[in-house]
């Protein structure tokens, strides 16, 4: 039987940025985004900017959110990043307008081909369409796209689309209702 070989990784095809790109990043993330003393949603959103996050209008992000590269990063108006989520955008995120990132939620656009010897890294976009909620500790693999208006429960792990107004639960995650929204 043939064994993973891990020396053998290589993922030299695999360009995020340059190196001082990404090392400055680095130190501005732990600075500004990660720190639980930086209360100040417009200067993390300046620096997201900064570095070539696309975010709209009435963004709000809390303390302990942790991005990978801003520079594969596109946010919508008025959607709410709650305290330690980890975006790990190793390809490019599009997370919608009126959307709800709640906390520790995970979107790991990234992953490893177990199926080869050499682990080779897999990266594919993530898309969060308007008013998509990622529950509290509920994880969005690689490739998925949540569709307008559908909710990720709780601890829930989405390894495929989520149908429009949808609600899913569990790992994988299963349709389980419809979201219906009311006036009042």
């Amino acid at each position: 039987m043939i064994k993973s070989d891990l020396s053998s990784f290589n993922n030299d095809w695999y360009r995020p940025g340059s190196s001082v790109k990404r090392l400055l990043w680095y130190f501005f993330n732990v600075l500004f985004l990660l720190n639980p003393l930086n209360p100040f949603v417009g200067l993390k959103i300046f620096v997201l900017k900064m570095f070539g996050a696309k975010i709209g209008e009435g963004v709000i992000i809390k303390p302990k959110v942790s991005v990978k590269y801003p520079w594969k990063l596109e946010i919508g108006a008025n959607t709410w990043i709650g305290e330690n989520v980890w975006i790990d955008n190793l390809d490019v995120v599009k997370i919608g307008s009126n959307c709800c990132l709640s906390q520790g939620a995970l979107l790991l656009s990234g992953n490893h081909n177990y199926k080869k010897k050499s682990f080779d890294l897999l990266v594919r976009p993530i898309t969060l369409e308007d008013g998509a909620w990622v529950g509290a500790r509920a994880i969005v693999v690689q490739g998925v796209v949540m569709k307008s208006h559908s909710i990720l429960t709780v601890n829930s792990v989405a390894t495929a689309n989520l149908e429009p107004y949808g609600i899913y639960q569990g790992n994988p995650a299963v349709k389980i209702r419809e979201r219906i929204i009311s006036e009042s």
